[in-house]
């Protein structure tokens, strides 16, 4: 689960196509899977201008949408890539470098009539890793892919 698209993501219609979106292809494959395994998508459907960093009015308003797709998938495991997705989905104001890599839980709201909790995983956006690729930030997302695939595989 990403924030929003970028340039290309919002040309092709696709959810992480650009340089961003080869390293998620990097590091799905790093955990033994396809992009064909996994869905992928954003808080926001479609890019801020500018490419900015999305207003909480925006994440308010495609929120509903993202919520019924994630009860119709029934994710086993969500993985969020950045802070706004991780903020959106843990219903929380702190930030990615203190969430990353700590277990936390997607609840369906009471108004979709079901019962759904769902592990979340926060971690780096691939961008973020783009821009800081450092022996730090890789082994940080590596362990927490890695407490993904455990999870996923229990």
């Amino acid at each position: 689960m990403g924030e929003a698209p970028g340039e290309t993501e919002d040309q092709t219609g696709r959810p992480f196509v650009g340089k961003a979106g080869q390293k998620l292809d990097e590091m799905i494959a790093a955990m033994k899977l396809r992009r064909e395994d996994v869905y992928i998508a954003n808080v926001l459907k479609s890019r801020p201008p500018n490419n900015r960093t999305p207003l909480q009015t925006e994440v308010d308003g495609c929120g509903p949408y993202l919520i019924e797709q994630l009860c119709i998938l029934r994710p086993r495991v969500i993985v969020t890539l950045g802070g706004p997705a991780t903020k959106l989905l843990l219903a929380t104001e702190v930030g990615i470098t203190r969430l990353r890599g700590t277990w936390g839980a997607w609840q369906a709201p009471a108004w979709t009539g079901l019962d759904l909790s769902v592990p979340v995983m926060p971690t780096y956006h691939p961008a973020y890793l783009l821009r800081n690729y450092t022996a730090q930030t890789r082994g940080e997302v590596w362990a927490d892919l890695q407490a993904v695939m455990a999870r996923i595989n229990a």
